[in-house]
Parts: C-alpha cells; structure tokens; sequence
C-alpha cells in the first residue's frame, strides 16, 4: 500500500531588496498581503511550515521561525537553519519557497512534491519565462540533508547561491505561480494582477487573523462567543430517577395497592415503597425508594374501594421512569471547543449545572461612518445625504454575533482617520463605512499606512464591494472598511463579516447555502456580482440585475442576494446570503 510522505515547507522570508532600496521584501504588498502571506497561505495545508528570517511575532503559534547565522547569510545557510530548527520525519518531503513569488498557490506546490520521490529526489519549478526557480523546489529529506552536509564540509554553508545546492541532478515541472519579484518594475506588475476573489478575501482573513484572548464569563451574557474549551457537565441529568410522565410508582408486578401520598416534581423528603405498593407521582418528581417502574395513568385501572391498582390487559409493559444520568452524567461533554455560544449552548449548559465559561468573544464593535455630505439628524442642507445605513448596522452586527459598542460619524479631515483609528483600544472590530475608493477625500487607506496598519484584503473582484478593506491595527484591532453606498455597505458587510468574527472567535465558518440561479447567464459579469433573489417554487432562485445602490430599496420584500459567479450560465450555483429578518 502507497503512503503519503509528510510534507513541511522552509519558507525563505529573511532578504533584503537590495534592488528595490534595502526594503524588506517578504513585507512588501501586493493586493492587500504581504509576499510573506502569500507564501504561507500557499503552504497552509502543509504538515509543518518553518519561516526562516527576522522575528515577526505576528505569526501564527504553530508557524515555527528562526533565523539563519549569521543574518543575511544567505538561501543556503537559510534551509540548513530551517530544517534545523524542527524535526521531520525521514521520508518527508520539505519544499524550499522564497517568499518574493506573489502568485504562487498551493496547487503549485501540490504539483511539486507530487513529482518527488526517492527516485526523484528533486524537483525545481520553470517559471512562465522558462527560468529554473530554484526557491522554488521540492526535495526529499533525506537528499536535501545529504547536499547541505556535503557542501557544508567541502564549502560552507554562508553565502553559497542555490545553484551550489541544486546541482545535477535534479528534475523540473513547469507550474503556474512561479514569477518573482526581484525589482521595483516586478512588484509593480504584481500589483497589476487581479484582484483577490471573495473566496480568495476569506480564506486571506481566515489565516491571517489571530483569535481573541480567551476569558471567563457568564455564558449568559456571551452570546455570540465561542467556547475556548470543552463545555462539562457539572452534575448528572436527571440528577435522580425521576418520573417522565404522570401516573403511578410501583413496586413489584401488581396488583398494587395505592398508597394514600402523592409524589409530586421538587417535593422535599424521602419516601419507602414496599413490594406490592404504588403511590400517585407526578412528571418531574423523583422516584421514591423501593420503586421499581413508573406506568402511566392511561395503563392503569383504580379499584377506589379497595385502593387496587391494576395494569389494563392490552397495556405495553414499559418503564416511564429516567434513571439518574440518563442524557448525561458528571464530566460529560455538553458541547466542544469552537462551539458559538447560542441560546441552546446557555441552556443546556444550564441543565449541566455549568454557568460560566472560557470563551473568545463576543466580538466588539465600533461602527464609524464618514464623509463630510453625511447627516444623521436634522434637516438636509445642499450636497447632504441622509445616513441610511448606520442606524441599522449594530443590528446586523448583532444578528452575527457581534456587539456594537459605539456609533459615531467622521468627518473628512486630513487627521480624523488616523486619530479615530488609533483610538481603538476598547473594540475587537472597527466597521468604516466609506472612504475606501481611495479618491481624492478618500483618507482611510493612507491613514492606514501611516499607522503602520497590515491591509489582509485591499481590494474584491466583485459588483459591489470591490474597494472593500480588511485590514489589522498594530494594537491588534481589525478594522473592516465597506463602500459608502448602503447596498454595497450592507451586501459587503453580510458576505465578509461570519468570516471575520469566526477568525477572531476561534470557530468555523458555517458552510454557505447554495441555490440555482435560473436567470445566471443574464446577470452575470466579469466578477462576482451580489444581487437580490427571490425564490421560485420549484426552489431556483431568480437574480434581479436593476438593483441601485443608494439605498436598499431593491431588498424590500426579498429574503436573500445571492453572489452571482462571473462569466455564469443559466442554472449556475451560487452562495446565496440570507437577509436578517
């Protein structure tokens, strides 16, 4: 039987652009992520991924790094510290990827250690140009030990070029994502190159948001956080044999004669039962010693003279009784780490005798909107527009679980971004509604910079919301920019915010609901569109193209819109957004 090898990556993010000005390359951005990002996105499903350069404590914890020795030694002596740095398995298969590749994608990466094995032990990606990538490569351990060991006893390690290393033999295979950026001129085209799809956007926020600190709190005044850890039971459910249903206890086969008591849920005391005897009990209450079953009243006969009870002839034998821990006893798992707590989770928690928790989360959320044409209260003057969507923003973000913790409107000054944005240190989640274009009065994305903020997601291929932003303040806080218009607002923040919580949260993304678009071909373009649907009987959903995105009129009366995909023909499938009701 064939088994797969495990697979690590030696990520090289320690050079300088000695040609773009000394800058630090793994740093730089194209399209809202760092080439470092890039690359780690790339090598995300990998078994083991080791980032060799500068320190950079916003990685992820199970991302391991160091460093080579000394600094700026070269790619060489770079592996040799990367592979020295975490223990692989003899048989893995370690791909070496410089981080200046912004196209590079884990298929390409797949395609290479595919093509390597211990009968071909090396395999170095061809770009488009038909160069030889050799930061680009795949090799089994035990040859890539083997070369390093050799040259290091007969060279050296330190400032040997890859060409020292991957000598003959070696394979290639010809993969996509292979280009460089090795000049001012390379990142400028990368620059050029599509724009991130909404996928692409999510699984960007996905990797490269950290969770929220866990803390304990009430579960009741959690919703919307997720358990940091396993939900235990407390106590056992029932916490004694108790009746299911109202009828009679008894002891014995019967005829059983009836006792004068009445048992009935949360009485106090104890209570013996003798063979032969039955006492009237009641749903809810415990059962009282000596009891063998509980028979419900409508298998029963009373004889009131003689008090003799009597199971009917054509009466089921069956126990109505729930011994003690039926649902569950002490230390069981009421729900598992990563659960959203929900009305349900606080409730069963609850019957586990469990009232407080670790959690991550709730969210919280300042909501700003800008721009000097908006006004939220009083008569509309000229050039003004009314604020249509900020009233109603902290209940979306309440239906997705997050708390708004402040609402306020920004005007459009040269320093109102920078100090609002800086001021974030009581909220998880800035949402920025406008000033994303980055037009002329368009501050956010320069303030951005100027703060030293991270961009994961500069800019969508999709109609709206393509001038969207996600982006990290150095203090941790995320901030979501939307389009100002409230259809683009509101159909951005719907799409991109179940992400953006669940990042910060520590849980999973639902999986999206999918539909037919009978109408596919008629509405789609060149990206990803997000249109109203409504929702034939036969469950296809039609898509309505005229909608206006200066208000949400075109979402009265409809339930849903749906991301058309580009390019798509009738009957395409589409993630279809319910709206909150």
């Amino acid at each position: 039987m064939t088994t797969t090898p495990p697979t690590a990556a030696v990520i090289l993010a320690g050079g300088r652009g000695t040609r773009m000005g000394g800058v630090d390359k793994p740093g730089l951005i194209v399209h809202g992520r760092r080439l470092l990002d890039i690359a780690l996105s790339a090598t995300a499903h990998l078994d083991a991924v080791v980032v060799v350069g500068p320190h950079r404590p916003e990685l992820a914890a199970h991302t391991t790094q160091t460093q080579e020795s000394p600094a700026g030694a070269g790619p060489v002596e770079a592996i040799w510290a990367g592979l020295s740095a975490t223990r692989l398995p003899e048989n893995a298969v370690v791909v070496v990827l410089a981080s200046d590749l912004p196209y590079v994608e884990a298929g390409s990466v797949d395609a290479l250690i595919a093509a390597t094995s211990t009968d071909n032990p090396v395999t170095c990606a061809v770009d488009e140009n038909n160069r030889t990538q050799f930061l680009f490569s795949a090799w089994t351990l035990r040859e890539l030990r083997q070369r390093l060991a050799a040259l290091r006893r007969s060279s050296g390690l330190e400032n040997q070029p890859m060409k020292a290393l991957a000598t003959e033999p070696f394979s290639t295979l010809r993969v996509a994502g292979t280009t460089d950026c090795d000049t001012p001129a390379d990142i400028d085209r990368a620059r050029s190159h599509p724009r991130l799809t909404i996928e692409q956007a999510r699984i960007v926020i996905t990797n490269a948001l950290t969770p929220l600190t866990p803390h304990r709190a009430d579960l009741a005044d959690s919703l919307g956080a997720t358990l940091a850890q396993p939900l235990v039971a407390l106590g056992d459910l029932p916490r004694s044999d108790v009746s299911a249903m109202d009828g009679y206890a008894v002891s014995g086969d019967g005829p059983w004669r009836v006792r004068t008591e009445i048992r009935i849920a949360g009485a106090d005391g104890q209570l013996d039962l003798r063979e032969g005897e039955a006492i009237r009990i009641a749903t809810g209450a415990h059962l009282p010693a000596g009891a063998t079953s509980v028979i419900r009243d409508e298998y029963l006969s009373v004889d009131a003279p003689s008090r003799t009870l009597r199971r009917l002839p054509d009466a089921p034998h069956r126990n109505d009784a729930r011994p003690r821990g039926e649902d569950w006893g002490t230390g069981f798992t009421i729900a598992p780490t990563g659960t959203a707590v929900t009305p349900a989770v606080i409730s069963a928690a609850a019957s586990g005798e469990v009232f407080d928790a670790l959690v991550r989360g709730p969210v919280r959320a300042r909501v700003v909107v800008t721009g000097d044409e908006i006004r939220r209260t009083g008569p509309l003057r000229e050039g003004q527009t009314r604020d249509s969507v900020g009233g109603i923003l902290p209940y979306l973000l309440e239906r997705n679980g997050v708390r708004c913790v402040s609402n306020s409107h920004l005007r459009d000054t040269a320093d109102s971004f920078e100090r609002v944005l800086a001021d974030a240190t009581e909220q998880d989640l800035l949402v920025v509604i406008g000033a994303t274009g980055g037009g002329a009065a368009d501050e956010m994305r320069s303030a951005l910079d100027r703060l030293g903020a991270r961009t994961i997601v500069g800019r969508v291929a999709s109609r709206p919301g393509g001038s969207q932003i996600t982006a990290v303040l150095p203090s941790g806080r995320v901030v979501l920019g939307l389009p100002g218009n409230p259809y683009a607002a509101v159909t951005t923040l719907l799409t991109m915010l179940p992400t953006v919580v669940a990042a910060l949260t520590g849980s999973e993304t639902p999986p999206p609901l999918l539909g037919i678009i009978e109408n596919a071909a008629a509405v789609s373009s060149d990206a990803v569109r997000l249109l109203p649907v409504t929702q034939s009987t036969d469950g296809r959903w039609r898509a309505d193209p005229s909608v206006r995105t200066a208000h949400l009129a075109g979402l009265i009366g409809r339930s849903a819109f749906a991301l058309v995909p580009a390019h798509a023909q009738d009957g395409a499938l589409a993630e279809v957004v319910v709206l909150p009701r």
